[in-house]
């Protein structure tokens, strides 16, 4: 037989020190917790303060919080206006440049109008030739009449005579027309701003000709100027109970530039199905010209308020599996759970409800993760410090 294997030199030695420093770990764990439970139990003998979870805490508020709704905009022009001429003719003078701002009325550009001289001189000559026959065909009527009277001429006669009259009266019409037209034509000749705002560019110059459908500039209206933007159709009907209040006031800013306000002046009829949204309009006051066409901007309204409700931090709100709560800090110093509603989130303020919160109360903000309802808590400052704790330094949780 072959005699046992040889252990390595020294591997006893290391077993019986592992052992060892596994007994001192142990030895040190039990001592620990004798420790802490002596010092829980002397705690609770002495008043059990020194037992208390720190924790952060704020009152509850009571007042009026306006629902501020934000969203994106793109600022557009009142009224965008393309100008062109209604006849063909040569440009024979641009009045006005590039970039230029104009007044509704003011001459733009004048067109070549001999063509349009000439055919008034000859309605206005050939409007005159008719007003003379017919003066001449009345007087000759009146000759007629009284010829039948004394029975010289017969009926027929005599309502040949009528018959010519009516036809030249009725040729005069047609003449007093006919210049109308003419005069309207020759008022095309001169092209005026349809509306006042900054026109574009001017592609046309003096001898170009030109046809009925080309552009010769876009008039822009930038003052007052519009804000398109969308809200989710939640707010429908707030907002439509709003507008028929009187004005939505809605506040604009814009990157370097301070804030302004405008009202709201357009609800879209439907809602966007695919983004559930729906698209408004706003008017802003822009006499600076500091808006324009295109930017992107942020809009803010506040198309309805909470009338004295409760506030508390946002942070002092739970989530549990059921229902959100707050902590609640009552006169002994520890916490119940106070079941709420939660009907508005904004700049950091949850607007809640439930029964028996009232303004005063202190809820736990900081440090809830740590409590379970009927637990002792002291108050600290957010920096860690004691603020208080004991009856003393609470309001009654029934407030």
């Amino acid at each position: 037989m072959q005699g046992a294997p040889e252990r390595p030199a020294g591997s006893g030695r290391r077993i019986g020190l592992g052992l060892a420093g596994v007994a001192l770990a142990a030895l040190l764990v039990l001592a620990w917790n004798w420790h802490h439970r002596s010092a829980v139990a002397d705690g609770k003998r002495n008043g059990g303060r020194d037992g208390a979870i720190h924790v952060v805490a704020a009152a509850v508020t009571r007042g009026d919080v306006a629902v501020r709704l934000a969203a994106n905009g793109t600022v557009s022009a009142q009224q965008m206006v393309v100008v062109r001429p209604q006849l063909s003719a040569m440009i024979r003078a641009v009045h006005i440049q590039e970039g230029q701002y104009v007044q509704a009325g003011q001459k733009l550009f004048s067109l070549d109008a001999r063509t349009e001289d000439a055919n008034l001189n000859r309605m206005q000559g050939q409007l005159a030739r008719s007003r003379a026959d017919l003066l001449n065909a009345e007087r000759n009527l009146e000759r007629q009449r009284e010829l039948f009277r004394q029975n010289f001429i017969s009926r027929a006669a005599l309502e040949v005579a009528e018959n010519q009259v009516d036809g030249l009266r009725a040729q005069l019409s047609v003449d007093e027309a006919s210049l109308d037209a003419s005069r309207v034509a020759r008022g095309f000749s001169e092209i005026v701003a349809p509306i006042s705002g900054r026109t574009g560019v001017v592609p046309v110059y003096q001898g170009s000709l030109v046809q009925p459908n080309d552009a010769l500039v876009t008039i822009t209206q930038v003052d007052p100027i519009n804000v398109n933007f969308t809200l989710p159709e939640r707010e429908f009907v707030p907002l439509q109970q709003a507008l028929a209040k009187g004005r939505v006031i809605v506040t604009l800013s814009a990157e370097g530039q301070p804030a302004r306000q405008g009202h709201l002046i357009f609800m879209d009829n439907v809602v966007d199905t695919a983004s559930g949204t729906i698209v408004l309009k706003a008017e802003f006051p822009n006499a600076d010209r500091h808006l324009w066409p295109g930017m992107f901007v942020s809009v803010t309204l506040s198309p309805r308020q909470f009338s004295d409700a409760l506030q508390v931090p946002v942070q002092a709100v739970q989530t549990g599996p059921e229902r959100t709560f707050v902590y609640a800090i009552r006169g002994d110093g520890t916490v119940e759970a106070v079941a709420t509603a939660v009907r508005l989130v904004q700049d950091g303020i949850a607007v809640i409800e439930g029964e028996g919160l009232a303004s005063g109360m202190r809820v736990v903000v900081e440090g809830a993760q740590n409590l379970k309802p009927g637990n002792l808590v002291t108050e600290s400052d957010p920096r860690g410090r004691a603020a208080g704790a004991g009856p003393a330094a609470h309001a009654p949780a029934g407030g």
